[in-house]
């Protein structure tokens, strides 16, 4: 067990340097609140457009919504920056937070989860701009900003993520985890259209050509597996580069027990 549990980046005792509760230039408590403002904003937008559809008679479109990747991701950035918020707040107040003490199965779910609100985001970007995109702007202000929240913010929150944290890169082990999630929401979209009648995504259609079909599916499966391996050696460098050559190991709260010895060893590193 505790071999399956280091594969998936959740070696016990978990993240015992606090990486996922702490930024290598933010102090926790300016972390937790900007992950907290960021899952009210999310939170805000998603409840806005419901409100939207329903006062101009399009509550449908709010029912759907569920069969859209984009917006099932940013669901999942609202729960993530939600939870993630809590967890650093607790870190932030005891120097200890609730996910430390957690069952391991849900400390192996959080990185999954980072995992997915890492790389999903940039995937949902590339995909609306570069195919779905007609290239004509919105034509009201609220499709402009419901649109540029969903599928440009997106990729701004995971950005703060990527680039602000102290996060390690993922591990490899979570790579397969994201194509079953991306199989099941392909299962999602044919089962949208036996039951209600549309494809989420015009490409989803087989009547425009299997090939094509195949080629959309193939080809956003591939961009997948290449932001996931682009994230990761985002997060490389920039541990490498704040840790190892800058010599910036964190913002810490003062009653934190320091470091463990990968810490000790970062910091060896960034001495020489």
């Amino acid at each position: 067990m505790a071999r399956i549990l280091s594969v998936l980046g959740a070696s016990q005792p978990f993240d015992s340097s606090n990486r996922y509760t702490t930024s290598w230039i933010l102090p926790p408590l300016l972390l937790a609140s900007c992950r907290i403002i960021f899952a009210i904003y999310i939170f805000t937008t998603i409840f806005f457009i419901f409100g939207w559809n329903g006062a101009h008679r399009h509550p449908e479109q709010s029912r759907y919504s569920f069969s859209f990747f984009t917006s099932l991701g940013y669901w999942g950035l609202g729960f993530y920056f939600l939870f993630s918020s809590l967890h650093t707040f607790s870190y932030a107040r005891t120097g200890k937070s609730w996910l430390q003490g957690w069952p391991a199965a849900l400390q192996v779910a959080h990185t999954i989860f980072y995992t997915t609100i890492a790389t999903f985001p940039i995937l949902v970007t590339a995909v609306f701009w570069a195919i779905l995109y007609n290239g004509i702007w919105f034509a009201t202000e609220f499709q402009g900003w419901s649109n540029t929240s969903q599928h440009a913010l997106n990729t701004g929150f995971a950005a703060f993520e990527i680039f602000l944290t102290r996060t390690s890169p993922p591990p490899p082990a979570h790579l397969p985890f994201l194509v079953i999630l991306l199989a099941l929401y392909l299962a999602l979209a044919y089962l949208t259209h036996a039951t209600a009648g549309f494809y989420p995504y015009s490409f989803l259609d087989p009547n425009k050509g299997s090939g094509k079909l195949a080629g959309y599916v193939l080809g956003i499966l591939a961009a997948a597996c290449v932001i996931f391996g682009i994230v990761w050696g985002i997060i490389w460098i920039r541990r490498w580069l704040t840790e190892s050559k800058m010599g910036m190991h964190g913002k810490f709260v003062k009653h934190t027990v320091v470091r463990d010895e990968e810490m000790m060893e970062m910091a060896n590193e960034g001495m020489k």
